[in-house]
């Protein structure tokens, strides 16, 4: 079998215009897989990336229009100025890598109504109530939110590094295991989905 490893991060807008369509890559090619939920902005830190904050007016003007053509052709409902934005990571991520572990549910799922409670319901995903109704949606324990806090912060941690390791420095960030093939952004989840049918 096939192993996909994503990293990303729940507040990325790329997460969420990723949409399902990685889950959907993978089912139609047999493949695995693993979520791997990181912080972004120190990822930037460590692969001389620029924090959105930071960045020249040019390219965060550039960034506003491109996601508002992705979403039109995507045609994902999406509010492009969240009104906690950006929100903590750290709660979201630890549920995820939490509801990986415990398995029973759908995580691509979990990871898509997470990136959706943000970017199109203008939800602050750091608030547990909003994280235990996307576990719950998506056929996991809800109480995952406070009982996979220590594995989760730990885990979180580990996926950082080894998105450095393993030459990640955005997000959304695919590596396929097998092949040491990465692919950098929604827009090329049609590569991998090449990729994978040459493999």
């Amino acid at each position: 079998m096939t192993h996909i490893d994503y990293f990303f991060s729940v507040f990325s807008p790329w997460t969420y215009l990723a949409g399902l369509r990685l889950e959907e890559i993978a089912s139609r090619h047999g493949a695995e897989v693993t979520y791997k939920p990181l912080d972004l902005m120190a990822l930037f830190d460590r692969t001389s990336g620029v924090r959105p904050a930071q960045r020249h007016p040019n390219r965060m003007t550039y960034r506003m229009q491109e996601l508002q053509r992705w979403a039109a052709h995507l045609g994902m409902e999406m509010n492009f100025t969240p009104t906690i934005y950006p929100p903590n990571p750290a709660p979201a991520s630890y549920a995820i890598i939490a509801a990986q572990k415990a398995g029973g549910g759908d995580v691509g799922g979990l990871v898509h109504g997470i990136a959706r409670a943000l970017w199109a319901e203008d939800k602050d995903i750091a608030q547990d109530e909003v994280l235990r109704a996307c576990l719950e949606a998506n056929g996991f324990d809800p109480n995952l939110v406070a009982t996979g806090l220590f594995d989760g912060a730990i885990a979180y941690e580990k996926n950082l590094d080894e998105a450095v390791e393993r030459g990640a420095f955005g997000s959304p960030f695919y590596i396929v295991r097998e092949s040491d093939q990465r692919f950098w952004g929604q827009d090329r989840l049609s590569f991998l989905d090449e990729h994978l049918g040459s493999l």
